[in-house]
């Protein structure tokens, strides 16, 4: 296992100002967001929280920042995203919630049950390039070319608030958590989760370790690069976090208030199968991510909750 713990730069962010971001994107998308549940279990002998969050409107919480984003200022002509296939369905949703025509660009990797459901919320399905930054690249191309408004699947502070709204609502409907673990491609939930529970509670942010843009920063001290090699992928594929989540990632994350946890690809597929054979929750391999890490001893508290994120999976039949 490889562990690390944020060293932290000169405040710019209050913790308050922060949550307050949070809970006025909470009131923005009340009206079209589910409130996801929580289960509380015991599992091998520990108790554990989990955020049932793929229980959320197009199977993900991406739909989150995406309405706090398209709901937030003026109200564009057009709305333009890339993805890795989450952010896209709740941009759709998003756009479809409020009228407003959606082009979504995917990597040609993009699963195909993830495809699909993009062009049944009815956007226009874009495949660009062999990776995720493939086709955010020609997604920002296409917006400036044509006007429309640019969604980023997290490098938006709007999105940052959105996405932080799951971690509010652990903290309101179970506020004996402690720590609260959470799944980290580009940075978005991370920092979100950061933004509604520090000081006060600690977020552990998981990353498979071949898909791992978090932990490099961190590591580097500034948005590096990564490879892009897992099961997971698809949900946390951004080679590079986001420069506005690791803004808030190092301007609240400190004493103790962040670390970044890598687990194997054997170790999250394990970890989603036990998922249902225990309590008969589907969800993708990036969802079962932070849940592997919490098996392996890596997530720590008295009462500590994982949040499953997603379930935008195909299964095939036996």
């Amino acid at each position: 296992m490889v562990r690390v713990t944020l060293s932290v730069s000169p405040t710019i962010q209050t913790p308050e100002l922060a949550r307050k971001a949070v809970r006025e994107a909470a009131d923005r998308i009340r009206p079209h967001a589910r409130r996801t549940p929580i289960m509380t279990v015991e599992l091998d002998g520990r108790p554990l929280v989990l955020k049932l969050e793929y229980l959320q409107r197009t199977g993900s919480f991406k739909l989150r920042g995406a309405l706090n984003a398209m709901l937030s200022g003026e109200r564009p002509g057009r709305v333009v995203t890339a993805s890795g296939g989450n952010h896209g369905l709740g941009v759709a949703m998003a756009a479809r919630l409020a009228g407003l025509p959606a082009d979504v660009y995917v990597p040609e990797t993009v699963p195909a049950g993830k495809a699909r459901r993009i062009e049944a919320l009815g956007a226009r399905l874009v495949r660009l390039g062999p990776s995720y930054a493939d086709a955010a690249e020609g997604a920002a191309r296409a917006a400036v070319e044509t006007g429309a408004r640019y969604v980023p699947a997290f490098d938006d502070p709007a999105v940052v608030a959105g996405q932080g709204t799951v971690a509010l609502e652990v903290v309101e409907d179970a506020p004996e958590v402690d720590v609260i673990a959470v799944a980290a491609g580009g940075g978005g939930l991370a920092a979100g989760t950061v933004s509604a529970a520090a000081p006060d509670r600690r977020t552990v942010a998981v990353e498979p370790t071949g898909c791992c843009s978090v932990y490099r920063a961190v590591q580097a001290g500034g948005p590096v690069d990564a490879e892009v090699d897992s099961v997971a992928a698809s949900g946390l594929g951004a080679s590079r976090v986001g420069t506005v989540p690791f803004a808030v990632l190092s301007e609240l994350g400190r004493a103790g208030a962040l670390s970044c946890e890598l687990v194997r690809d054997e170790q999250i597929l394990a970890a989603r199968d036990r998922l249902w054979e225990e309590f008969r929750i589907a969800v993708e391999p990036a969802a079962a991510t932070p849940f592997a890490a919490w098996e392996a001893g890596l997530v720590p508290g008295e009462l500590p909750a994982v949040v499953l994120c997603g379930a935008n999976t195909d299964w095939t039949p036996a």
